[in-house]
């Protein structure tokens, strides 16, 4: 059995449980259980705060875990980064008062910064050998300059909407966060195994979200031009059409070229393109 540690309440849980139900990975938590095992996959599921989840990885409590960046690399646990999950993407930034003028990092020493985040903040102004002063908090660190507790923050940022509304501006950018799936540096070959399988899921969920499969038909004179555009995961799929001269053409595009790709294959006279989502995508 492979036990795995997610965010209890928050920003990552409701994300990472769905990861896991598109995985085919049941967890039925609806008693607010601490622990609670998958019906259909060897894995059990512990709810711990965010910030523990480092720290019950590396003491081996939990095998891996799901878990911000942000939190993985203020805690400084020496635990495996396993993979990128491609939610809860946020970064954590300086932000200072709108009215004060800013234009390098030296400008802000003197001043008590408030964060949560006091260790990745002391590594960045170490690096840049500036002299401020932290003032760690717990949370609703935004308001701290509102209310004199600080001259600036460090703290998460999404949209930034929560930053204009305390009259702030984002000046620094310390790190880009996201998810992330954590192990112990010590897993046992069969919870290796478990692993491995529960990767193999993960993989064809998240690349299928990259990907859309298309389908078009195409003139037989253009087909070496459109399946130049067109790879797929080995090559295009053709089938000739009834139609003498015409055949039909299906295969995966990339969802970062696709509107480029369409525009090609306008011009190399594709006609009824459809463009259809992926559910699962195994390499």
């Amino acid at each position: 059995m492979l036990k795995i540690a997610i965010q209890k309440s928050g920003r990552l849980h409701e994300n990472s449980m769905q990861l896991l139900k598109e995985c085919g990975v049941e967890i039925n938590n609806g008693n607010r259980q601490l622990k609670v095992s998958a019906l259909d996959f060897p894995l059990e599921a512990y709810f711990f705060r965010d910030d523990d989840i480092p720290q019950y990885v590396f003491d081996n409590i939990a095998d891996i875990g799901i878990v911000g960046e942000n939190v993985l690399y203020e805690k400084n646990k020496d635990i495996d980064v396993i993979s990128k999950l491609g939610f809860g993407r946020c970064r954590l930034s300086i932000a200072v008062p709108k009215n004060l003028n800013y234009s390098s990092p030296k400008d802000l020493n003197g001043l008590k910064i408030a964060t949560t985040y006091s260790g990745l903040l002391q590594k960045f102004l170490k690096e840049r050998e500036i002299q401020a002063d932290i003032h760690e908090i717990s949370g609703s660190v935004e308001i701290a300059p509102g209310i004199g507790l600080a001259d600036a923050i460090c703290d998460l940022v999404s949209s930034g909407s929560t930053l204009f509304t305390n009259g702030l501006k984002e000046v620094e950018v310390i790190l880009r966060s996201e998810a992330i799936l954590v192990a112990n540096k010590n897993l046992g070959e069969e919870k290796k195994k478990i692993l491995d399988n529960l990767l193999l899921r993960m993989n064809a969920v998240k690349t299928a979200k990259h990907n859309k499969y298309i389908m078009m038909n195409a003139p037989n004179h253009q087909l070496e031009n459109i399946t130049s555009l067109l790879p797929g995961m080995k090559s295009p799929t053709i089938v000739p059409l009834s139609q003498s001269g015409w055949s039909s053409v299906q295969s995966v595009v990339n969802e970062n070229d696709f509107w480029q790709v369409i525009e090609k294959l306008k011009s190399f006279e594709a006609e009824g393109i459809l463009i259809v989502p992926i559910e699962k995508m195994i390499l």
